[in-house]
């Protein structure tokens, strides 16, 4: 098991974060990625960038420092009907690479009931411009993993694990495996991913790895695990970078 891209990383526009995007770039590189997503976080984080600035990223080159960079977000989901930071109208004008939709504390306060947190899932499984979950493991917010993954897979939903997690929200791995064991039993696709806010975080996915192995989980649902599955994944989502991806290296 390895990763080719890791699709959720910050950098110091998050300003609890520390290195440029070409740094990023450039330790993924040297990482052996084939790619990489930049999801800063979006504007109702208190230390978040301005909003212009997700306009202005994506007018950044598709490939740097030798990796495919996906210009993205880690969009906040802000109540319990599942919207996000910005609108959909907003999302569409965006037309960004990679969308993560996470729950955080400082935005939308906790604990929720497991009903509350499965209403909000499913209503954020129905917005298109969401590519990934993130995150979404926390014993203060739970749902019904087995109900919601069904309803992620229907509506092309990757599931991030998240291995920052251990570090950032301590005490969830009993929760992690049991989403984890959802995807298998569902076959929803997952992406394994550092949530590096360093270039010395990238890449440290291991502790994932363990507990997926120990599960027997199918390699093939990992889409950031082979340049086929990621390409393909990429394609599902519509997202045009994938036509530049396919012609050329």
């Amino acid at each position: 098991m390895k990763i080719i891209a890791d699709l959720h990383t910050h950098t110091m526009v998050s300003n609890h974060a520390f290195n440029t995007i070409t740094e990023m770039a450039r330790r993924a590189n040297e990482l052996g990625h084939w790619a990489l997503a930049i999801t800063d976080h979006a504007p109702l984080m208190k230390d978040s960038a301005h909003p212009w600035y997700f306009y202005n990223v994506t007018t950044l080159p598709h490939k740097m420092e030798g990796v495919w960079v996906l210009k993205g977000m880690e969009a906040n989901v802000r109540n319990l009907d599942g919207a996000l930071d910005f609108d959909n109208d907003t999302l569409q004008e965006l037309d960004m690479d990679w969308i993560v939709a996470s729950i955080h504390p400082e935005v939308l306060s906790g604990p929720l009931q497991e009903d509350e947190t499965t209403k909000l899932w499913l209503n954020v499984a129905q917005n298109p411009y969401v590519d990934m979950i993130g995150h979404s493991e926390s014993r203060f917010y739970p749902y019904d993993y087995d109900a919601v993954t069904k309803v992620f897979a229907q509506n092309h939903k990757v599931v991030e694990l998240n291995a920052n997690s251990r570090v950032a929200r301590p005490g969830n791995e009993k929760n992690m495996l049991a989403l984890a064991l959802a995807c298998k039993r569902n076959d929803v696709p997952v992406a394994v991913n550092s949530d590096a806010h360093s270039q010395y975080h990238l890449g440290g996915v291991e502790s994932i790895f363990e507990m997926l192995r120990e599960i027997d989980f199918p390699p093939e649902l990992i889409v950031n695990g082979s340049r086929e599955a990621f390409v393909a994944m990429l394609r599902d989502h519509h997202k045009t970078i994938v036509n530049l991806m396919e012609g050329m290296e």
